[in-house]
């Protein structure tokens, strides 16, 4: 059996406006560390025959300046709505053990903080991204426009290594309230992803 997800994709960072990590994860972060929270909202997927349409899964790390070095520290919440058979599926996708992008960065992860579930909710509108997970996780991130574009198109980071795609669109932190699994920062950086696409 295989698995294929589609859907959006929204995360921020503490690292200042633009993540070097997002240039190439081996490039070091703004400051002595890289805390950052993916949130993957799955509009249609299916894994191993189980249907995951709908659900929600966030990813909180604190990484090495360098995060080629791992020791990822990594809590995982999965959607609250999730039958017990949709959240073993998504804990093994996302946790790289069914091979996919996820697995990529697996060997990086030093430390699983915890897996639960709680209420996701993800909103797009427009150039503007929500993320709200219970009250421990609450960003919104807003896709750039730069300077002179008349046609409002934002501008896209083409060629980047990164689980979701490789020509994620930049976006700028416009507010946050992070501080979940012991990791607590304010984001200022973010990325959108209008429609990723995994299989494995």
């Amino acid at each position: 059996m295989s698995w294929k997800l589609t859907g959006s994709y929204a995360e921020t960072c503490s690292c200042e406006l633009m993540c070097p990590c997002n240039t190439s994860l081996d490039h070091g972060a703004t400051y002595d560390y890289c805390r950052v929270t993916l949130a993957f909202n799955i509009r249609e997927g299916a894994i191993e025959g189980t249907d995951v349409d709908g659900r929600k899964v966030v990813l909180i790390a604190d990484t090495p300046k360098v995060m080629t070095e791992g020791n990822w520290k990594v809590g995982v919440f999965v959607d609250q709505d999730a039958t017990t058979e949709q959240f073993d599926r998504l804990v093994e996708v996302f946790g790289g053990q069914r091979g996919g992008p996820m697995a990529g960065l697996a060997p990086l992860i030093g430390e699983m903080l915890g897996v639960q579930q709680a209420a996701i909710t993800m909103s797009d509108d427009g150039l503007s991204h929500s993320v709200r997970v219970d009250d421990s996780i609450v960003f919104e991130v807003e896709d750039i426009v730069p300077f002179g574009v008349t046609d409002g198109t934002p501008v896209k980071f083409d060629g980047m290594f990164h689980p979701v795609g490789s020509d994620l669109t930049m976006a700028e932190a416009k507010s946050s309230h992070i501080d979940a699994y012991g990791i607590a920062y304010e984001a200022k950086t973010g990325l959108s992803y209008a429609d990723f696409s995994w299989a494995g």
